[in-house]
């Protein structure tokens, strides 16, 4: 399976930085008894590999090269790959450059670097057959994409509500998994719409409208954006939390020790 990150953007929300954003130190991890600090896109590589991710792919811009830098190319047990956006162009953009590298039968899981979810765990939550949307309650959808599910059907998406004002949903995705073949087919889409869409919301809604199904799944607890000041406070508290040092903190430290990777960072 592909882990997918696209990582080409500016980040002017969290500006200024003398480095990515992506790799902005949220809260630490331990590796041979030694705590360090943690990027934090760390978490979304890691959550990608216990879903089974064996490759990763980088999706970063023009000046961002500290990525690769930091990661090199093999993180926790998974090949990486970087994948360079020429210019800000959106997220499909981004997601889709990645298309030569992911064969139709292979599965994809995608992710954004500048969050912190929990359960680690829950991208196994989500099928490999369906286009799927691992879903997470949050206070403020209206800032996020909130996912409308059917009442008749309560795992069928009918709707993404890109940033409305009234999302009439907690729930927004915060990881999506997807076939190989169904990722060209939006792509395809995509094209075929002339890529006037920069959100994935909105091409999902084309896809669904011409007869696409996608699922969703409310397996996510916790989720913090971190692209903004606000958000990385919410995140240090969030692995802060003393229920979540004593289960999961446990779980990160015999990842990393069984992986024996700390990367080039």
């Amino acid at each position: 399976m592909w882990g997918l990150i696209p990582a080409a953007g500016r980040g002017s929300r969290i500006q200024p930085l003398a480095f990515s954003k992506e790799l902005l130190p949220v809260g630490a991890r331990v590796l041979n008894d030694v705590e360090r600090p943690c990027a934090v896109s760390e978490y979304l590589v890691e959550r990608l590999i216990r879903g089974g991710a064996q490759k990763i792919c980088f999706v970063i811009g023009a000046g961002k090269s500290d990525i690769l830098e930091y990661y090199g190319g093999q993180f926790g047990g998974a090949d990486l790959v970087y994948v360079v956006q020429p210019q800000p162009a959106g997220l499909c953009d981004a997601i889709f450059r990645a298309h030569p590298l992911i064969a139709p039968d292979e599965c994809v899981a995608i992710g954004l670097p500048d969050t912190v979810w929990f359960p680690d765990a829950a991208l196994a939550e989500l099928p490999d057959d369906l286009l799927s949307f691992l879903l997470f309650p949050v206070e403020r959808p209206e800032l996020f994409d909130a996912v409308a599910l059917d009442d008749a059907d309560p795992e069928r998406v009918i709707e993404i509500r890109v940033k409305q004002p009234d999302a009439g949903t907690c729930w927004i995705w915060g990881a999506i998994k997807a076939p190989g073949r169904v990722y060209h087919e939006l792509r395809s889409l995509w094209l075929a719409r002339d890529r006037r869409d920069e959100y994935i919301g909105t091409l999902v809604n084309a896809y669904i409208a011409a007869g696409g199904r996608a699922l969703g799944r409310k397996a996510g607890r916790a989720y913090v954006d971190v692209g903004t000041l606000d958000g990385y406070r919410q995140a240090i508290d969030l692995l802060r939390e003393p229920m979540k040092t004593r289960k999961e903190g446990g779980a990160r430290r015999r990842f990393w020790e069984a992986t024996g990777k700390e990367g080039s960072g």
